[in-house]
């Protein structure tokens, strides 16, 4: 039997991780042979490098699925489904306060259908906030200088330092995977929904 074949616009390790994680939970219904196999690709998202809105980290994480889509067709590579994640900031107005929460998103696609999914949310310290909006610091630069070390996106990511580490990034793409695949591997539910909607 052909395995399950997943396609990632990311060779960063956290996303990867994730995939892992979010496939261990789901590819019985996605892979009922098993058998799932994981491969990054580094494709471009088309979006700034922290993503200041919902609606571009949206476009973001789907844009890279469909660049990696492109790559793959003309390189002859098979997949069954393209991911796409993207994490970054959506600045809100409330009661006349801006606040900044720190999301991640992934699109997944079977080259027919893509469906979105989002983790939760954590708000940024506004000194932070301040140094990504205002400065145009990189957010993997201004965590860095922050919490005073070298490398936190490749690790814990923004998340764990904000956290104390009882959410690291791969934890939250995890979830934002979760809820997109969710179409594939429930499909029955979501036909059913669509039949009763019809």
């Amino acid at each position: 039997m052909n395995p399950c074949r997943i396609a990632v616009g990311s060779t960063r390790r956290p996303k990867l991780l994730a995939v892992e994680e979010a496939l261990a939970l789901c590819s019985d219904s996605l892979a009922p042979q098993g058998r799932v196999e994981i491969q990054g690709y580094e494709v471009a998202s088309g979006v700034s490098h922290t993503p200041t809105s919902r609606a571009e980290l949206m476009q973001g994480a789907r844009q890279r699925a469909e660049a990696l889509q492109c790559l793959l067709q003309q390189t002859g590579t098979l997949a069954d489904y393209f991911v796409g994640l993207e994490g970054g900031l959506d600045v809100v107005s409330e009661n006349a306060a801006r606040h900044v929460f720190l999301e991640s998103w992934a699109y997944v696609s079977d080259a027919t259908h893509g469906h979105f999914g989002c983790s939760g949310s954590i708000e940024l310290p506004e000194v932070l906030a301040d140094e990504v909006l205002t400065r145009g610091t990189e957010l993997g630069v201004a965590i860095d200088t922050f919490a005073g070390a070298v490398g936190i996106r490749d690790g814990q990511g923004a998340w764990g330092v904000l956290t104390g580490n009882r959410i690291i990034r791969q934890e939250s793409f995890r979830l934002a995977l979760l809820t997109a695949f969710a179409p594939f591997y429930n499909s029955r539910m979501y036909r059913q929904a669509a039949a009763a909607g019809s």
